[in-house]
């Protein structure tokens, strides 16, 4: 069969990730595909095949994903090519108009649904529009746990098969870092959004550095992957409690290579992830197999994903008990071994293609 695959995400985080994660596997099965890029990648190379019989076909697009060209006037050459595949995957929710073969689609979470003040009235009721619209194309759907399944259903009303296939870690993470010496710094990594835990980071960093300088005598760094001219909350109080901890305690890193997160993170004492929602959380992933230690809020899906993982919890929006958590980290930190196998991006990939391959044969036997 030959498979339609949206790439135009490739090469940036978050969704271009997971995309990236799966493409090569998905190249190397005994399928045919059609590539969608964005102008942007016009330099993606393939990686080598051992089926020289293999059809890979590669187009590009400057139509932008969530646009009403998009959504109303996709580019008809591009169109005519993707329906003449026998099936179309989009790493994300967006589908394009006037597509006539079966479409699946992967919903990462619906956090602009369980938290509406990240994008206001309006925002949420158009993302909840291009969430039904990906509910009611798709043939069937994929996401990244078990929590975001239920949220989709519960949020969408969802009848359509749902499938969990976890995200994972890209190759260049995969092995475990242990020769790097550690510094005075703990790192958080994410966008600078209300739902990030911020609001409880910074506090419990204040009291933390406080307690280190007075009992400890000793100095330490957060490193914030992200930029300060992005931050942005509704509560005044956390910007006026920034500008109370010393500039050189607090390094925002904007936007920052692979390899420079690989360092930073092997480098660090420890992690925090405080979010209050997410998809998956791939953050922790990436520092355990940077020998780093983690922390994590006690929420759902941190719960469901590193279970039997070696992280440590935290009450979720609990200053205080991310404050002692951090106090015993700094002072006893772990040997990070067995960590589970349990996520990987061919399994992803395995488990996508199985599910549409599986559809297809249905559909060529009736």
């Amino acid at each position: 069969m030959k498979i339609a695959v949206d790439c135009r995400m490739s090469k940036k985080s978050g969704i271009g990730a997971f995309i990236d994660g799966i493409l090569p596997y998905f190249l190397s099965s005994n399928n045919d595909f059609l590539l969608i890029f964005s102008n942007e990648n016009k330099d993606f190379s393939l990686p080598q095949l051992s089926n020289s019989e293999k059809k890979i076909e590669k187009v590009f697009c400057d139509t932008k994903i969530f646009t009403l060209k998009e959504l109303f006037n996709f580019p008809k050459e591009i169109v005519k090519k993707i329906n003449s595949c026998d099936a179309y995957f989009s790493p994300y929710f967006n589908i394009p108009s006037k597509i006539k073969i079966p479409v699946y689609t992967t919903i990462h979470d619906v956090v602009f649904l369980d938290i509406p003040s990240l994008a206001g009235k309006c925002g949420t009721l158009i993302r909840k529009m291009f969430y039904k619209y990906a509910v009611k194309k798709s043939k069937e759907i994929f996401t990244v746990s078990n929590f975001s399944k239920e949220r989709i259903i519960k949020n969408l009303n969802c009848k359509k098969n749902i499938n969990v296939v976890y995200s994972a870690l890209p190759e260049f993470f995969n092995e475990k870092s242990s020769d790097i010496q550690k510094d005075n710094s703990i790192i958080f990594i994410g966008n600078i959004k209300k739902h990030k835990g911020l609001s409880t980071l910074i506090p419990a960093f204040s009291k933390f550095l406080n307690i280190l300088q007075t009992d400890f005598k000793t100095e330490a760094k957060l490193i914030i992957v992200g930029s300060r001219e992005n931050f942005k909350t509704t509560d005044n109080s956390i910007e006026s409690l920034l500008k109370t901890i010393p500039k050189a305690a607090i390094d925002f890193t904007g936007n920052i290579s692979n390899s420079e997160l690989k360092e930073k993170l092997s480098k660090a004492k420890f992690l925090i992830q405080p979010s209050l929602y997410e998809g998956f959380g791939l953050p922790p992933l990436q520092a355990l197999y940077s020998n780093t230690n983690v922390i994590l809020s006690d929420i759902e899906v941190f719960k469901e994903i590193y279970e039997g993982f070696p992280v440590t919890f935290f009450k979720s929006e609990c200053v205080e008990d991310l404050t002692e958590k951090m106090i015993q980290m700094w002072n006893n930190p772990y040997e990070i071994k067995n960590i589970p196998e349990k996520y990987s991006f061919s399994k992803t990939a395995e488990k996508i293609l199985s599910k549409i391959e599986e559809n297809f044969s249905k559909n060529s036997r009736v």
